[in-house]
């Protein structure tokens, strides 16, 4: 699965602020995230993170 910088994520599941949709703002074994919601920043690992993905929007 290709995730880089910049992508903006849907996710399965809904952050508790009501969004589904996260920024990438850094890629390697572990991702962190930030909701567009809120702005909540978090880390997730590679493999958590890529089952729970529902689309990818590239960046432009």
């Amino acid at each position: 699965m290709e995730i880089q910088v910049g992508d903006v994520l849907k996710l399965k599941k809904q952050h508790p602020c009501g969004s589904r949709e996260w920024e990438v703002l850094r890629v390697g074994a572990d991702f962190r995230l930030k909701c567009l919601g809120c702005g909540h920043q978090i880390m997730i690992a590679r493999k958590l993170l890529e089952k729970n993905i529902k689309e990818i929007n590239e960046k432009a």
